[in-house]
């Protein structure tokens, strides 16, 4: 039997469609328009490669087969037809037995690691340093501080937890300085104050005694001002100790600052007209506000009484009364020589006095101002004083407005 002539091909021919058999069950939907065109592809391909007339088709699995014989050039057309979608291949080259690699110098890792380890410890050291360095100065600034030395401070130049501890260290110094130098200014202070008239009383009382002196009504009365002068001191100093633990009692109740500041101006009018001054009242609206009475008196007859005191005979002392927002102002003005600049902070300070000699014509024991700021502060106000050298000086209360 002579076989079946081949059909001439041409391998630059386009592919043509080729017949798919139908599909083997009606509800097996048959390959898409975009299938049907790979799948000519690769009919094209695989019939170059095998160079007959060979057929190929999807299988159940949708995977495209061919017969046997052409299973190699349908395997050799996939890869083509799919060779622009596909990365190209990783190549792995391995190194032939003489591609050794180098051999490990144990002496250069020695030499290696220990320039790590002192560039390391040289480091640690560093920061060590900086780090102990402070704290070490703080250590020997405590240690002068407990041997009595209280300008002792601490040169701390660090930055960040330990520059705040040295500067809290050093205010802590400073603070505990300021207060004992205070102790033993009123420790002399007191022991002036109270010398004076203990000396006047025990002076005429062995001058009577030995028949030198006579207790005439006189000398009486004026050992009984001497003995009241320093009653005065002792109740400011236990006034003072009680504010200062916070055992100073109030007993706080409405009180009119209009009707409390006319009061007071009653009281210290007298000493006004004897001193040859003109004392006035000024008062805005009815500001109230909630005071112990006896203690707000006491506090504003001490700022009118030095008032008197230092303003010369012709000059004029106002006692005012406002509300200023939330609070109530009570001022007390004089038309006195003023306070220097430098001297304003010091003036409540306990047994300060602008005139070191303390004589009892010049001023009193210089407890009333400090008596007055602990008073107001007791309420939960302020003391304040403005001044200028030569144009006299105005002492402010400033003290909570009672509720509404």
């Amino acid at each position: 039997m002579r076989p079946l002539p081949r059909p001439a091909e041409t391998p630059d021919a386009a592919p043509q469609p080729v017949p798919r058999p139908a599909p083997c069950s009606p509800d097996t939907p048959g390959p898409t328009a975009t299938e049907e065109r790979a799948l000519d592809r690769l009919t094209a391909l695989v019939r170059q490669c095998h160079g007959s007339q060979v057929d190929v088709w999807l299988d159940e699995t949708g995977t495209p087969a061919a017969p046997s014989a052409a299973a190699e050039c349908l395997a050799s057309a996939r890869r083509t037809q799919l060779k622009p979608y596909v990365a190209p291949a990783v190549l792995l080259y391995i190194g032939s037995p003489e591609d050794r690699a180098p051999a490990i110098d144990p002496y250069r890792i020695a030499g290696v690691t220990a320039v790590i380890l002192v560039l390391a410890v040289g480091m640690s050291v560093l920061v060590a340093t900086r780090l102990v360095r402070p704290v070490r100065a703080v250590t020997a600034a405590a240690r002068r501080m407990r041997a009595g030395d209280g300008s002792a401070r601490a040169v701390v130049r660090a930055k960040g937890e330990v520059g705040e501890l040295g500067a809290a260290f050093n205010e802590m110094s400073e603070h505990l300085d300021r207060m004992e130098r205070q102790r033993k200014a009123m420790v002399s202070d007191v022991s002036h104050e109270l010398r004076t008239p203990l000396s006047n009383i025990r002076g005429w009382l062995e001058a009577a005694q030995d028949g030198v002196a006579d207790l005439d009504p006189a000398l009486t009365a004026s050992l009984v001002e001497e003995a009241t002068l320093l009653q005065h001191i002792v109740d400011d100093l236990q006034q003072l100790a009680l504010a200062d633990v916070g055992k100073l009692r109030l007993h706080p109740e409405p009180v009119d600052a209009a009707a409390l500041t006319e009061q007071i101006a009653t009281v210290y009018r007298a000493a006004a007209e004897a001193a040859e001054l003109a004392l006035t009242v000024e008062v805005s609206g009815r500001p109230h506000l909630e005071a112990d009475p006896v203690r707000l008196r006491q506090a504003v007859g001490n700022l009118l009484a030095n008032a008197v005191r230092y303003t010369p005979a012709g000059g004029r002392v106002t006692l005012r009364a406002y509300g200023d927002g939330d609070d109530v102002l009570i001022e007390v003005a004089d038309t006195g020589p003023g306070i220097a600049p430098e001297h304003l902070p010091h003036v409540f300070d306990r047994f300060w006095r602008a005139e070191k000699s303390r004589s009892r014509r010049t001023g009193g024991s210089g407890l009333g101002l400090a008596i007055v700021r602990q008073l107001a502060e007791a309420h939960g106000g302020s003391a304040a004083v403005r001044s200028e050298p030569g144009r006299g000086a105005t002492f402010t209360l400033r003290l909570p407005r009672a509720p509404e």
